[in-house]
C-alpha cells in the first residue's frame, strides 16, 4: 500500500505558492509555513496570496499555519526562503528537520560564510547528501501558476531522491529530469542571477540585442569556470540550471534580478529599488558573495567583477562596460 507523502513548504513567496498548485494538482495536500499570521490566514480563507501571486486563486488541497511545529510531523519539507534568511529562519524558529527529505526551491550564496542552501543546512546539522535534493532550472512562478509548459531539474547525489523529487512534481506541464550534479545546480541557480542584473543593466542603458547576447554567453562561461573550480560538472551549465535558467532570468520581464538591473542601468539608487520591492533579488546579495568566491580562488570573472563594482561602489555602469570591452585580447575558449 502507498502512502502518500506529508508536505511542507517553508516561506510562502511566489516561488512556494508556484510549486504547492503544482503539487496541490497532482494531489497532495501541502502545508505552508510561513511567519505571516495575514499570510496564513489568507491563503486558508479566501485561498489566495495576493502579495505575492496577486490574481491566482489556490487549489483547495493547500493549507497554512504560522505554527513552525506543525512542519515536525511531515516527511517531506521545501524550502523556497530567500538564501540570506535561510539560517535566521530555521535557528530563531528552532525547525528540526534532519532526517527529512530536503527540497531546495532558494537560489544564492550566503554572505560571508560563502555556502550554498546545502552548505548552510550542513552547517546547521539540517541534511546531509542523502536527504537533500535541489530544484532548479528556468521556471517564473508567474507562468508555472498559469500552467505554462516549464522544465527543471531534481539533482541529488541520491539517485533515489532525485526520483522522487521528479515523481512528486512531473505533470502534463510541468517536466522534471534528474541530475546527480547537486552542487552545479546549485551555482548555476545562484550565479545566473549576478547575470541577469548585468542584463537588466544593459537594458537600461539601451545597450541594444548585440551586447546582451554577448554578456549572457560570456556570463555563462563565468559561471562555468567558477562551478568547475567548485566541483560542478561543466556539462550542468548548458542545461536547464545553467544555461535555461541565465536566459530566462536576464529576458523575463518577471525577473526581478533583471528589474533591478535595468533600473540601476536607468540610474536609480540600489538601495532605493530594493525597499520598493516586496520579494527579495537573491543577485544583489549574491553578487558580493561570487566576487568573493572568484577572488578567493583566483578565477577570471570580469562580469561578475564589474557587477560587484557597480552594486557596491557605485561605478558608473557606462565606464564598466568599456573595461570589459578593453580587457586584454583572448581566445574564446581560454581558460
Amino acid at each position: 500500500m502507498n502512502i502518500s507523502p506529508s508536505i511542507g513548504i517553508i516561506g510562502a513567496g511566489s516561488w512556494g505558492t508556484a510549486l504547492a498548485e503544482v503539487l496541490a494538482e497532482n494531489g497532495y495536500h501541502p502545508l505552508f509555513w510561513t511567519r505571516s499570521n495575514e499570510i496564513s490566514h489568507e491563503i486558508n480563507s479566501n485561498h489566495t496570496n495576493s502579495l505575492f501571486l496577486p490574481g491566482t486563486i489556490l487549489h483547495k488541497n493547500i493549507t497554512a499555519t504560522s505554527n513552525i511545529e506543525s512542519l515536525q510531523s511531515l516527511d517531506t519539507i521545501i524550502i523556497t526562503v530567500p538564501t540570506q534568511y535561510i539560517r535566521e529562519v530555521l535557528t530563531q524558529y528552532n525547525c528540526v528537520l534532519k532526517d527529512k527529505i530536503i527540497i531546495s526551491g532558494s537560489k544564492g550564496i550566503e554572505v560571508h560564510t560563502l555556502l550554498t542552501v546545502s552548505g548552510i543546512l550542513k552547517d546547521i546539522d539540517q541534511t546531509d547528501d542523502d536527504h537533500y535534493v535541489v530544484l532548479s532550472g528556468p521556471s517564473h512562478a508567474e507562468e508555472v501558476v498559469q500552467h505554462v509548459p516549464t522544465t527543471v531539474m531534481a539533482a541529488s547525489s541520491n539517485q533515489i531522491q532525485a526520483e522522487y523529487v521528479q515523481n512528486l512534481f512531473n505533470n502534463s506541464y510541468f517536466r522534471v529530469y534528474t541530475s546527480s550534479d547537486t552542487i552545479g545546480a546549485e551555482l548555476g541557480g545562484a550565479l545566473k542571477n549576478v547575470i541577469a542584473i548585468a542584463a537588466g543593466i544593459i537594458d537600461g542603458l539601451k545597450m541594444g540585442d548585440n551586447t546582451k547576447a554577448a554578456l549572457i554567453t560570456r556570463g555563462l562561461a563565468e559561471m562555468s569556470r567558477l562551478g568547475t573550480i567548485l566541483g560542478a560538472d561543466p556539462r550542468t551549465f548548458a542545461g536547464l540550471s545553467g544555461l535555461g535558467d541565465l536566459f530566462v532570468t536576464c529576458s523575463s520581464k518577471h525577473s526581478r534580478n533583471r528589474y533591478v538591473g535595468e533600473e540601476i542601468g536607468k540610474g536609480r539608487n540600489i538601495k532605493e529599488i530594493i525597499s520598493e520591492m516586496n520579494m527579495v533579488a537573491e543577485g544583489v546579495a549574491t553578487t558580493e558573495s561570487a566576487w568573493q568566491l572568484s577572488t578567493t580562488h583566483k578565477v577570471d570573472m570580469p562580469i561578475i567583477e564589474q557587477t560587484y563594482q557597480i552594486l557596491f561602489n557605485n561605478k558608473n555602469p557606462m565606464q564598466a562596460i568599456y573595461d570589459l570591452m578593453i580587457r586584454e585580447k583572448k581566445s574564446e575558449h581560454m581558460q
